[in-house]
């Protein structure tokens, strides 16, 4: 299998071979877009146009000792294909150009120059509402309109969902998982140590887990969260659905909602973000917030760690919150 580097003539010579130019075109110039977390991601500029190409390998392309599934870029290809019949998810979306599933590698539409909403997390800024209000109606719309039958053909993406569940279900609460919270937060390691001696609550996340890798009928992107949100001149854009499956919607907006809390967004945020998902899409209020708390403690107490501008304090409030959520409290 061909390996991608950031190199002009490697990338022209392998396009060329795949066919992927046109007539008359050459390669200018490529460039990192965004630092990318999962996959390794290139802008690639010619003399006709500019577009992008992603490859995702047997590893995490920002954490190289943590395996993944080689073929996860396949999955984003497919969801960018299940929600091509409707019109507004389309838009909100980059157009799939090609597909090399011998290398790997995926071919799509340059969405230009924009920003994610990681901003979010270290600038102490609140999201726009109507940023919200489109983001929260992408969700609810792909819920809505892309259900399954029990006998339909579904994303199952298992493997990148048994990825997602060590690091979130089962990882953060392991007594000895190699990693010193102290590293990242002094006084963080002393604060987690309860919940990972908590048995009550390691059951009820050992649940949640289940239910995570079991089949579901609602089409998810996996990984809603403001590193998946695009602002381009061309308004909202939803990005990077490598770890989509067929599952239940209270995960997917416990998950957006859990990042609206550790970037300290106002309770209006975090009420308007229900409002606006639940005006157009129906909500199990408690099993998502007991998705949310999961998800709050993974990132605060495991490897998939944010630039959060939180105090010790706050954490200690999120990871209590989060802990009421989990258990029904």
């Amino acid at each position: 299998m061909i390996k991608l580097k950031n190199d002009k003539q490697q990338i022209e010579s392998y396009l060329q071979k795949a066919a992927w130019l046109e007539d008359g075109e050459n390669v200018s110039g490529v460039e990192i877009p965004g630092a990318g977390n999962m996959n390794f991601t290139l802008r690639v500029m010619t003399n006709k146009r500019t577009f992008i190409i992603k490859q995702s390998r047997a590893y995490v392309e920002k954490y190289p000792q943590v395996a993944a599934p080689q073929d996860r870029c396949q999955r984003e290809a497919e969801f960018y294909n299940a929600i091509a019949s409707s019109d507004e998810l389309k838009k909100m979306t980059p157009d799939i150009i090609a597909i090399d599933k011998e290398n790997n590698i995926i071919s799509m539409e340059d969405l230009g120059a924009g920003s994610d909403f990681t901003y979010l997390y270290d600038t102490q800024q609140t999201i726009e509402d109507e940023d919200l209000q489109q983001i929260m109606k992408f969700a609810a719309q792909m819920h809505k309109d892309h259900k399954v039958a029990e006998d339909e053909e579904r994303i199952d993406n298992l493997s990148m969902r048994k990825l997602n569940h060590e690091h979130m279900f089962v990882y953060p609460f392991m007594d000895d998982n190699g990693l010193n919270l102290d590293d990242i937060l002094p006084g963080l390691s002393e604060a987690s140590k309860k919940y990972k001696a908590d048995d009550e609550l390691k059951s009820a996340v050992s649940a949640l887990g289940d239910r995570y890798l079991a089949n579901g009928n609602t089409l998810l992107h996996g990984d809603y969260f403001p590193g998946s949100w695009l602002k381009t001149e061309d308004g909202i854009k939803v990005i990077d659905p490598e770890f989509c499956f067929h599952g239940y919607p209270e995960f997917e907006i416990g998950v957006c909602v859990a990042h609206l809390m550790m970037a300290d967004q106002p309770v209006k945020t975090i009420f308007n973000a229900f409002k606006y998902y639940t005006s157009e899409a129906p909500l199990d209020l408690e099993l998502c917030k007991q998705c949310a708390g999961v998800e709050m403690m993974r990132r605060i107490m495991g490897l998939a760690q944010l630039p959060l501008n939180i105090d010790l304090e706050k954490r200690i409030q999120l990871l209590e919150t989060a802990h009421e959520y989990i258990l029904n409290n």
